[in-house]
């Protein structure tokens, strides 16, 4: 499971080095790799048997609506393959890059079964915007109280 936040830099040809606590988990995989994807403004980072899964329940799902099936375009269709190399960096595709508005500071955010690649600034505005949701909000203070917090 991906479990922790750390900021990293990456290089300027979009290469960034996987942490070891990350990678721990990859050497579990098939593949020493990851299938990365958009959205929130951010770099969605799959195993690719955590990939495969998420292909299986889109397919499976009953509901062909049209909103299910922009998503799917977007979500799969920007879905890239990244292998790590001897040094253990995956290299970011460029679109990835300018969706997520990667420049040198990003933060990597665990998120058990995957990890976030975020862009410093929009972690640290997502980071701001949910604590002050969590004030407002006592539907979402009911839902995390749920979950024993």
């Amino acid at each position: 499971m991906f479990r922790g936040s750390s900021f990293h830099n990456m290089d300027s040809k979009g290469r960034l080095i996987i942490p070891t606590r990350f990678r721990d988990v990859l050497k579990q995989s098939s593949v020493d790799g990851l299938m990365i994807s958009k959205m929130d403004a951010a770099l969605f980072c799959y195993t690719f048997e955590e990939w495969r899964k998420i292909e299986d329940r889109i397919l499976s799902l009953a509901v062909k609506s049209e909103n299910m099936r922009r998503f799917r375009r977007i979500f799969v269709g920007g879905a890239h393959e990244c292998l790590l190399d001897k040094q253990s960096r995956i290299l970011i595709p460029p679109s990835l890059r300018q969706y997520a508005g990667l420049n040198k500071g990003i933060v990597l955010v665990g998120v058990l079964d995957h990890f976030e690649i975020w862009a410093k600034e929009n972690w640290t505005r997502e980071d701001e915007n949910l604590h002050n949701d969590v004030i407002k909000n006592e539907k979402l203070r009911n839902e995390i109280a749920e979950l024993g917090l």
